[in-house]
């Protein structure tokens, strides 16, 4: 098996790849077979020691490749890579051409992300089949990153109906300085003096985004800020997402003086003065393992600047519940944030803030709060009538129960019903309101006539909610099987329990109509 892909130091060449400088680390190899060995195959053997390379839990199956032969290759898990390139003698400082068979490769994207090295670029690239030029086969885009890296994205096609034809893509890198190189220019950076807010914890963080700083500057290739810092221990630098991440110093605010410079080392002289720092702190003051329905967060400005507009929100997995909002001042402001919306475990609050002459803040604390759980709420639907809460089925051998069900935190809610040793989950309903029919049938063969159901609801996080109903058989002692009859009282022209009753029935309506 061959890695495809060679590289090789000094002057562009077109052929003659010798493509053992892109190998292949075997330790770091992870296949992943699709269809290709089925699983208990009586025919699966063990290679190990059948192949050179072969590990020791290698499994073969005597088969025939068909076109849905499917093999991936992935980093084996625990190790960092499977392939690398071999030290160049030039250690990559100068010239150099990537080059790569795609024969066959019926289509692929590639990525080389190259790290900075001063003026590096790509010279040119070509794709040839079978030695002739044919650009129409991709594309090789080289993509200068803010942080002085270089990446360079190959898109190539293949249609299979010119196999065995042989094609080739080669690109050529070199640290040449471009001809003619334009500076980099200011179009609409944010004025001096302007504050740029960050979270100061002596770490690096990102200070702007790169979307923020989009429209910031411009070049013909891409560009990055440059920014040198007045107190001690602050630093700044771009990295290749294009965002500019600031280490803070002992001071409480770091001053800036910013320019802006392209891959290629040409500056724009012109430089902007701006200050980095953390307008406001946040804490939870009450110090709760976990919080129910809401938590009281304590904001305190840092006075750098007057006034700031805050908003508070919990926040999980991508998602906020409720904001709140609060100004702050000089002095220190505590406001309750719901937490409605959050799901049971840990959560961080998002605050949004602006500042006249500040950019918008936007940032993710982790103040180490988690939501604790609520059970689910489950009820029984009573008839206001009479008070029964189970219809009964025509053929009085089953009987409904419903009512309603939800989680107060916003999850899923499972039901279950257990009646006589027998237990279901076929609820029906739309949520909140479910609906369950129960057969007697197991508790009548017990000989029992009252029936006792559980209900249980159990929400995302395993607590469960149980109610208990107690449901009496209105038909007890009344169910006549069929063939099982008292052939003595039919005989004896006696009415039967039944009629008396229905007699007795009669002569009650009729009292009822004659006091009337």
């Amino acid at each position: 098996m061959y890695t495809r892909i060679g590289i090789r130091e000094g002057m562009p060449h077109r052929g003659g790849v010798d493509w053992n400088d892109v190998e292949f680390v075997e330790d770091g190899i992870g296949l992943e077979e699709v269809d290709l060995i089925p699983a208990g195959n009586p025919e699966e053997r063990s290679c190990a020691g059948r192949y050179a390379l072969a590990s020791s839990d290698c499994q073969e199956v005597p088969t025939t490749a068909t076109e849905n032969l499917e093999i991936s290759m992935f980093v084996k898990e625990g190790e960092t890579h499977n392939s690398r390139f071999n030290k160049l003698p030039n250690s990559g400082a100068s010239d150099f051409t990537v080059a790569m068979n795609a024969t066959n490769v019926t289509s692929a994207t590639m990525e080389f992300t190259f790290p900075f090295v001063d003026g590096m670029r790509m010279a040119n690239w070509t794709i040839e089949d079978a030695g002739v030029t044919n650009l129409d086969a991709g594309s090789v885009t080289e993509v200068p990153l803010p942080d002085g890296s270089v990446k360079v994205i190959l898109s190539i096609g293949y249609d299979k109906a010119d196999w065995p034809m042989i094609r080739n893509v080669f690109f050529d890198m070199t640290t040449t300085p471009l001809e003619e190189n334009d500076v980099p220019v200011w179009v609409n950076p944010p004025a001096d003096n302007t504050i740029i807010p960050i979270i100061k914890d002596g770490s690096e963080v990102i200070a702007i985004a790169s979307e923020t700083m989009a429209d910031w500057a411009s070049d013909d290739h891409a560009w990055g800020l440059d920014c040198e810092f007045a107190e001690a221990g602050w630093s700044s630098r771009m990295n290749s997402d294009g965002e500019l991440l600031v280490t803070s110093g002992q001071s409480e605010s770091g001053g800036a003086e910013c320019s802006i410079v392209d891959p290629y080392g040409e500056r724009n002289n012109a430089t902007k003065s701006w200050r980095f720092g953390q307008p406001a702190s946040f804490s939870a003051p009450d110090q709760l393992v976990s919080y129910s329905d809401s938590v009281n967060i304590e904001s305190t400005p840092s006075l750098l600047v007057q006034n700031l507009a805050v908003s508070l929100a919990a926040s999980q997995n991508g998602g906020d519940g409720p904001a709140t909002e609060t100004n702050l001042g000089s002095t220190a402001s505590t406001d309750t944030v719901q937490l409605s919306g959050i799901s049971p475990g840990a959560f961080m609050i998002h605050v949004t803030a602006t500042s006249t002459g500040m950019l918008d803040w936007d940032v993710m604390l982790d103040l180490s709060l988690e939501k604790t759980n609520t059970p689910p709420v489950i009820t029984v639907n009573t008839d206001d009538f009479d008070g029964s809460q189970a219809t009964w089925a025509s053929d009085q051998f089953s009987f409904a129960l419903s009512g309603e069900v939800y989680d107060p935190d916003g999850g899923d809610v499972e039901l279950s019903a257990t009646m006589c040793g027998e237990t279901t989950t076929s609820f029906t309903g739309e949520r909140p309101n479910w609906d369950v029919s129960l057969s007697i049938a197991k508790c009548v063969s017990d000989g029992l006539t009252q029936y006792d159901v559980t209900l249980s609801a159990t929400d995302s996080v395993g607590d469960i909610s149980i109610i208990e109903v107690s449901v009496a058989d209105p038909y007890a002692g009344n169910v006549v099987e069929p063939g099982d009859t008292d052939s003595s009282d039919e005989e004896s022209g006696l009415p039967s329990i039944s009629m008396v009753a229905t007699i007795v029935s009669m002569l009650g309506a009729a009292i009822v109509i004659r006091r009337d």
